[in-house]
């Protein structure tokens, strides 16, 4: 075989070679992406289920956080003629198409009713009154008090 020859099938080698390499990395390339986009689907998909920490982020405010999956916690807390600062905080955006990202917390026994802004908090302060449950809801968005996710209870010890 000629040198000639030689040298052209070399040259044919290596661009093969190079092809496979490229396609090989194009390959690794997409299934990571592929892999990004599964996981973070999976987040999304996942994350309105799971459970929040009760606690607030001070000492003696109880933190209730709202979005379209409901309140978090659902269940608050406190003891008779406790001073009881209730924090609502909305986690939806200012985009939201159905109530522009406010929530509300009602509770009207009590007469409270705290409105949120989108990724805002607003809070109030009350004695908590005689022993029972008292229930809270939201009715600016997520279908109102007729959707079962916009409930929450306050429950009062003695």
């Amino acid at each position: 075989m000629s040198s000639k020859k030689r040298r052209r099938r070399a040259r044919m080698a290596r661009r093969e070679a190079s092809r496979l390499a490229k396609r090989r990395t194009r390959r690794a390339a997409y299934a990571i992406l592929a892999a990004g986009v599964v996981l973070l689907a999976g987040w999304l998909a996942v994350r309105p289920f799971v459970p929040r920490s009760d606690s607030g982020d001070e000492s003696g405010v109880i933190v209730v956080e709202a979005d379209m999956a409901g309140f978090h916690p659902k269940r608050i807390r406190a003891r008779t003629g406790e001073s009881v600062t209730l924090r609502l905080r909305s986690l939806d955006t200012p985009f939201h198409s159905d109530g522009g990202g406010r929530h509300q917390l009602a509770i009207d026994r009590l007469g409270i009713d705290i409105i949120a802004p989108p990724r805002g908090s607003r809070e109030v302060t009350f004695v908590a009154p005689e022993p029972g449950v008292y229930a809270f809801y939201c009715s600016i968005c997520c279908g109102g008090k007729a959707n079962p996710a916009m409930w929450g209870r306050l429950v009062v010890d003695a």
